[in-house]
């Protein structure tokens, strides 16, 4: 793991699910209306909570072990139409994450969002929780041709911040999350409170330093 100083970092790029901010609530809920709209019944939230960084096929894969490959596509439609009702209703800001926005907006350190989630999801989601006017970056899913681990999203990123990779701090919650921000030569951070399973083996990721709470990145920047 390399060592990370504050004063390296001149732009802050996020995930968004699981880092930024807690999506689990309503893209769980939205599973759970797609799975008692099609006879399934509906799964615990704390089952379901580690597949919400993994996007939709992976959820419902972990609600449905035994879906059949040719279900996916209805079922994931479903669960789109339901989230777009509800997205962001529960959704809020991870402790700390504010505070730390506050102190990047303080030092002048530009700051923005790279996610797999479709555009369609993330910007309105973004505006609901009115960062959008302060975020000169903001990458979706189909933003570039190619998604996370892919490197275009992170040097659209980077571009919009105007600011050289090596000089971008990546936050992120997946393994793909770092993987892709060290191909394009950012900064790594995981973000330890996020969507992390019980099997995963985040010591084996490759990230550069890991933040237990959005508090301590906070303090990371004081």
């Amino acid at each position: 793991m390399t060592k990370v100083i504050a004063s390296q970092v001149k732009g802050v790029l996020f995930d968004l699910d699981g880092t930024l901010a807690d999506t689990a609530p309503d893209m769980i809920a939205a599973l759970n209306m797609t799975l008692q709209a099609n006879g399934y019944p509906q799964v615990a939230f704390e089952a379901l909570r580690a597949s919400a960084s993994h996007g939709s096929i992976a959820m419902i894969k972990t609600a449905l072990p035994d879906v059949k490959d040719e279900q996916l596509a209805d079922l994931q439609q479903s669960l789109f139409d339901h989230y777009q009702q509800i997205n962001g209703d529960n959704c809020q800001l991870f402790p700390g994450i504010e505070l730390l926005l506050q102190r990047l907006t303080q030092q002048a350190i530009p700051y923005g969002v790279i996610t797999n989630k479709p555009a369609r999801f993330s910007r309105p989601l973004l505006n609901k929780l009115e960062l959008t006017a302060n975020m000169p970056a903001i990458v979706s899913g189909d933003t570039t041709l190619h998604s996370k681990p892919h490197t275009a999203p992170m040097f659209l990123g980077a571009q919009q911040l105007d600011i050289a990779p090596e000089h971008i701090l990546y936050l992120g919650d997946a393994e793909r999350d770092l993987v892709a921000a060290k191909s394009a030569g950012m900064l790594s951070g995981l973000a330890l409170w996020g969507y992390i399973s019980s099997t995963d083996t985040p010591d084996t990721w490759p990230a550069d330093i890991c933040f237990a709470t959005g508090d301590d990145l906070a303090d990371f920047f004081k």
